[in-house]
């Protein structure tokens, strides 16, 4: 029987997770605080708490397109064989950016060492919780000294290429002179919906090298009409298992399911549309949180999520606006998910 995460017999040794400054308690709290400021809930507290984690982990493997969906799966495969073809190097750290469960870095992980390389990882995820599930999948493959778990808010951290750079073992940093040329994979999956992308796109565009490469995936709005494939793939959103996922975040913080009702629609941002589920409270309800009082009146909305789709050719701009150019593309049959292999612009 497979090990479960949190049994002691699998894991029966301390864990060293890095902790970013972005996720120190006092800067969690002030995001927190502005998120309710706000009526917008930062992503991230999405996936804050070990409850949030497991249920997001089993709306993934329900819903996922990387579970359902066997053709999705193998646009990751190809991806990942068309990486490894690209990235030839006896050492490769591969960087998980929002690592998730890890099942698909460890697919990448495997793929890699089968090759020769060397594997060094660092999953990294706002989520301790999360960090830690990566973890535990990646040592079937790479040696727990090869495994360096980083919990980081993307969004506000300003020097993950110093400190990406620093994540390695003992022994990693006596070399790291002659290695500061080895290649890094950065893998972003299933990320960018949830960012806004000229915020996100610039620290991610910031970390690649020239002799690095990411794995970029994003879900579609799929047929050649954006509208209508908006209106498609809005049942995989507007569902139960998502509806209490996204319910933990305000059940947790005094909100009960018949202060209001939660409800999703389509909307245009930027040029880009987007999924967007806003909790509209249907009578007054104030929240408490850490001394400060925020009164939520009757009618009010507060945005508990929002998830971009894009088209290839969307994609394709939005990289190369941030100097990434796209080396190689994978679409589902469904035209619902893609994955990209990006360098860098103008690398020789």
């Amino acid at each position: 029987m497979p090990a479960r995460f949190g049994d002691n017999r699998a894991m029966p040794f301390p864990v060293n997770v890095a902790v970013h400054p972005s996720q120190f308690p006092e800067n969690v709290r002030r995001d927190l605080l502005e998120s309710l400021r706000r009526r917008r809930v930062n992503p991230k507290f999405l996936y804050d708490s070990l409850r949030q984690t497991q249920k997001w982990l089993a709306l993934h493997q329900a819903c996922s397109p990387t579970r359902t969906d066997p053709d999705c799966a193998a646009i990751y495969d190809r991806s990942f064989e068309a990486a490894a073809r690209h990235i030839q190097a006896r050492h490769i750290h591969v960087i998980g950016l929002g690592c998730g469960g890890g099942q698909k870095d460890t697919c990448l992980l495997r793929l890699l060492q089968s090759r020769g390389a060397e594997v060094f990882y660092t999953p990294c995820d706002v989520s301790v919780s999360m960090v830690l599930v990566a973890r535990h999948t990646a040592i079937a493959v790479v040696p727990e000294q090869n495994c360096f778990p980083l919990v980081c808010d993307l969004a506000t951290a300003d020097d993950l290429p110093a400190v990406l750079s620093s994540r390695r073992s003992t022994s990693w940093r006596v070399e790291a002179e002659r290695r500061r040329l080895d290649p890094r994979l950065f893998t972003f999956f299933g990320m960018i919906p949830n960012f806004e992308p000229q915020m996100i796109l610039p620290k991610l565009a910031a970390l690649v090298r020239q002799q690095d490469g990411l794995l970029f995936s994003a879900n579609l709005a799929p047929g050649p009409d954006y509208g209508r494939g908006m209106k498609r793939i809005l049942p995989q959103y507007d569902n139960p298992l998502t509806r209490d996922w996204l319910m933990t975040f305000l059940l947790d913080h005094g909100v009960e399911k018949r202060d209001g009702r939660l409800r999703f629609q389509i909307e245009s941002h930027g040029g880009l549309k987007r999924i967007v589920a806003n909790f509209q409270f249907a009578r007054s309800r104030r929240l408490d949180v850490d001394g400060r009082k925020f009164e939520m009146r009757g009618g009010q909305t507060l945005r508990l999520f929002f998830s971009y789709r894009y088209t290839p050719e969307r994609v394709r701009k939005v990289l190369a606006g941030h100097g990434l150019e796209v080396e190689g593309r994978w679409i589902t049959n469904s035209e619902e998910e893609g994955v990209f292999f990006c360098r860098r612009k103008g690398r020789c």
